[in-house]
């Protein structure tokens, strides 16, 4: 039985590879899905999707969406440590937007209350204006 030699890849290939993923899928996925979006290119495992998406969170290029357990491309250049999405319930898209005032708001709590906040993402859950604008026709 001949076994297929694959090419080990370097960390930072890998990581561009599935970053450049999460961004062309442009929606939430799971590692598995990326796994699949990537099989053509490339032969991964779960554990190996999972470090680079690990590290490419701690670079601030992804986040993990706790609620629906998936992963999107970041798409705002600076955070602050904080990210903030509106997930649709009906059709799935999620919205990455900043805003400020509940970020300080949660963080001036956190400082009063002696919480040591190491990250911070807030989900919005809801109805996007489409889907909104569909229910009401």
């Amino acid at each position: 039985m001949t076994r297929k030699l694959t090419k080990r890849r370097a960390a930072p290939e890998q990581d561009k590879m599935i970053a450049d993923a999460l961004r062309d899928v442009g929606r939430p996925v799971s590692a598995y899905e990326l796994i699949e979006e990537l099989r053509d290119k490339a032969s991964l495992a779960p554990q190996t999707v999972y470090r680079s998406l690990d590290r490419l969170i701690a670079d601030g290029q992804a986040h993990r969406l706790e609620s629906i357990n998936a992963f999107v491309a970041c798409c705002h250049p600076s955070h602050d440590g904080a990210a903030v999405f509106a997930i649709c319930n009906d059709c799935g898209t999620v919205t990455e937007f900043a805003e400020p005032a509940a970020v300080d708001r949660l963080r001036a709590w956190a400082r009063k209350s002696k919480f040591a906040v190491e990250t911070m993402t807030l989900e919005l859950r809801g109805r996007c204006r489409d889907c909104t604008a569909s229910a009401q026709t």
